[in-house]
């Protein structure tokens, strides 16, 4: 029985979205307002723009930006993580500065970071890194208070050094801390890459969705927002499968 319910579970959630889009597709087809396109209208300007017109102007430089950001925040957190949780000193003189720069909204940021560095992509790049850092240093320092100091006390007396005690006891033991902190950060890269195109951008699917919607381009319009919503979900699966890859001990273990 335990067997067959993840399998329901898929059966019924293929349903009900296959209802779902249905009555959509039923409703935007029967719908006068100029506000609804009929959704066969939207998924053939979807194609178009995203297959053929858009994808080198506009999705590719969204992806690196993306990409970008939140590649050096992974590597810059994690660091900067590490040394928190591992010296006490350290995290003691800097954690004020952490909560102070954590609580700022991320929209508030945009302003100076306009003003300071333009509205060219490094700009767009920092935003996301500066945004997307500070869920990963706070559970990476975390992770690493959290660990058993006898296992660490054992280490140093068997001579480990402390490289050795890093790679091989404290990054894995903390390795789920990290991808918690790292999914909830790409939820902010996301957001963070449309949110400055929205504002300041020339190029990319924030700006093309803001155009298309000041023009009155709605089938456009619509194509965009699609394109995200897929965009969301295809990074998602592709976190999911990375984590189930690097910490499959944790997960099989029960931890997820």
């Amino acid at each position: 029985m335990n067997s067959e319910t993840p399998i329901l579970h898929r059966a019924l959630a293929i349903g009900v979205t296959t209802a779902i889009v249905g009555l959509l597709w039923l409703y935007t087809s029967q719908s006068s307002s100029y506000l609804v396109v009929d959704m066969g209208e939207m998924l053939t300007r979807f194609r178009e723009i995203w297959f053929f017109e858009r994808f080198t102007s506009d999705f590719v430089p969204s992806i690196e930006r993306l990409a970008m950001g939140y590649a050096l925040a992974v590597v810059f957190g994690v660091a900067f993580g590490l040394g928190l949780g591992m010296l006490p000193a350290f995290r003691a003189l800097l954690m004020p500065l952490v909560s102070f720069l954590r609580a700022i909204p991320p929209v508030a940021m945009l302003p100076p970071a306009i003003i300071i560095l333009g509205i060219g992509n490094t700009m767009r790049v920092f935003i996301i890194a500066f945004i997307c850092v500070w869920p990963i240093v706070l559970n990476t320092a975390d992770g690493v208070a959290e660990l058993d100091r006898t296992m660490l006390s054992t280490a140093r007396a068997y001579g480990l050094s402390r490289w050795e005690r890093l790679r091989l006891i404290v990054l894995p033991a903390t390795m789920p801390r990290i991808f918690a902190g790292m999914r909830t950060s790409l939820t902010f890269a996301l957001l963070l890459m449309i949110i400055s195109e929205l504002v300041a951008g020339t190029s990319g699917i924030g700006a093309f969705l803001i155009s298309a919607q000041q023009r009155f381009q709605i089938p456009d319009m619509w194509a965009a927002i699609i394109l995200l919503g897929l965009l969301g979900i295809v990074l998602n699966y592709l976190f999911t499968l990375m984590e189930r890859r690097v910490i499959h001990w944790h997960i099989r273990s029960g931890g997820k």
